[in-house]
Protein backbone atom coordinates (compact mmCIF):
# COMPACT_ATOMS: atom_id res chain seq x y z
CA UNK A 1 0.00 0.00 0.00
CA UNK A 2 1.40 3.37 -0.91
CA UNK A 3 2.03 6.31 1.43
CA UNK A 4 -0.88 8.41 0.13
CA UNK A 5 -3.39 5.61 0.71
CA UNK A 6 -2.10 5.04 4.24
CA UNK A 7 -2.19 8.75 5.05
CA UNK A 8 -5.77 8.95 3.81
CA UNK A 9 -6.81 6.02 6.01
CA UNK A 10 -5.33 7.67 9.09
CA UNK A 11 -6.38 11.27 8.37
CA UNK A 12 -8.65 11.30 11.45
CA UNK A 13 -5.52 11.23 13.63
CA UNK A 14 -3.74 14.01 11.82
CA UNK A 15 -0.07 13.69 10.97
CA UNK A 16 1.37 10.19 10.83
CA UNK A 17 4.88 8.86 10.29
CA UNK A 18 5.57 5.72 8.29
CA UNK A 19 8.74 3.69 8.89
CA UNK A 20 9.96 0.44 7.37
CA UNK A 21 9.88 -2.56 9.71
CA UNK A 22 9.50 -6.40 9.62
CA UNK A 23 9.55 -6.29 5.84
CA UNK A 24 6.51 -3.99 6.05
CA UNK A 25 5.76 -0.58 7.52
CA UNK A 26 5.09 0.79 10.98
CA UNK A 27 2.51 3.58 11.16
CA UNK A 28 3.00 6.07 14.00
CA UNK A 29 1.06 8.99 15.42
CA UNK A 30 2.79 11.31 17.91
CA UNK A 31 5.61 8.79 18.28
CA UNK A 32 3.38 5.82 19.11
CA UNK A 33 2.85 2.88 16.79
CA UNK A 34 -0.83 2.62 15.86
CA UNK A 35 -0.69 0.13 13.00
CA UNK A 36 1.50 -1.96 10.78
CA UNK A 37 1.34 -2.70 7.08
CA UNK A 38 2.46 -6.21 6.25
CA UNK A 39 2.08 -7.92 2.88
CA UNK A 40 -0.25 -5.16 1.70
CA UNK A 41 -2.61 -5.40 4.67
CA UNK A 42 -3.05 -2.79 7.40
CA UNK A 43 -3.39 -4.08 10.95
CA UNK A 44 -4.39 -1.78 13.78
CA UNK A 45 -2.94 -1.78 17.29
CA UNK A 46 -5.36 -3.34 19.74
CA UNK A 47 -5.62 -4.55 23.29
CA UNK A 48 -8.05 -6.21 25.69
CA UNK A 49 -10.21 -3.09 25.63
CA UNK A 50 -10.66 -3.03 21.84
CA UNK A 51 -10.31 -6.70 20.80
CA UNK A 52 -13.93 -7.70 21.22
CA UNK A 53 -15.31 -4.74 19.24
CA UNK A 54 -12.86 -5.27 16.37
CA UNK A 55 -13.58 -9.00 16.21
CA UNK A 56 -17.35 -8.46 16.32
CA UNK A 57 -16.98 -6.07 13.37
CA UNK A 58 -15.07 -8.75 11.41
CA UNK A 59 -11.45 -7.89 12.17
CA UNK A 60 -9.08 -10.75 12.92
CA UNK A 61 -6.01 -10.87 15.09
CA UNK A 62 -2.57 -11.25 13.55
CA UNK A 63 -0.94 -14.51 14.54
CA UNK A 64 2.07 -16.33 13.22
CA UNK A 65 3.64 -19.72 13.86
CA UNK A 66 6.32 -19.35 16.50
CA UNK A 67 8.88 -21.79 17.71
CA UNK A 68 7.75 -25.40 17.78
CA UNK A 69 4.77 -24.46 15.62
CA UNK A 70 2.88 -22.74 18.43
CA UNK A 71 0.80 -19.76 17.28
CA UNK A 72 1.91 -16.39 18.58
CA UNK A 73 -0.80 -13.70 18.84
CA UNK A 74 0.33 -10.15 18.20
CA UNK A 75 -1.50 -7.03 19.44
CA UNK A 76 -2.72 -6.08 15.94
CA UNK A 77 -6.04 -6.69 14.18
CA UNK A 78 -7.13 -6.28 10.58
CA UNK A 79 -9.42 -3.37 9.80
CA UNK A 80 -13.09 -4.38 9.57
CA UNK A 81 -14.12 -4.41 5.90
CA UNK A 82 -16.88 -1.81 6.25
CA UNK A 83 -14.34 0.84 7.25
CA UNK A 84 -12.66 0.87 3.85
CA UNK A 85 -15.72 2.48 2.23
CA UNK A 86 -16.73 4.73 5.11
CA UNK A 87 -14.34 7.47 6.31
CA UNK A 88 -16.29 7.93 9.56
CA UNK A 89 -16.03 4.21 10.31
CA UNK A 90 -12.31 4.23 9.48
CA UNK A 91 -11.86 7.22 11.81
CA UNK A 92 -13.50 5.23 14.63
CA UNK A 93 -11.09 2.30 14.23
CA UNK A 94 -7.92 4.35 13.89
CA UNK A 95 -8.84 6.36 16.99
CA UNK A 96 -9.38 3.10 18.91
CA UNK A 97 -5.94 1.95 17.71
CA UNK A 98 -4.38 5.16 19.00
CA UNK A 99 -6.10 4.62 22.35
CA UNK A 100 -4.61 1.11 22.50
CA UNK A 101 -1.19 2.56 21.68
CA UNK A 102 -1.50 5.02 24.56
CA UNK A 103 -2.50 2.26 26.98
CA UNK A 104 0.44 0.10 25.89
CA UNK A 105 2.95 2.44 27.53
Amino acid sequence: MDRDAIEEMFQALGEITIRRMFGGKGIYHLGRIVAIELRGEIMLKGDAETAEAVEEAGGRRWTYDGRKGKPVAMPYWTIPDGAYDDPDEMAKWVRLAYGAALRAE
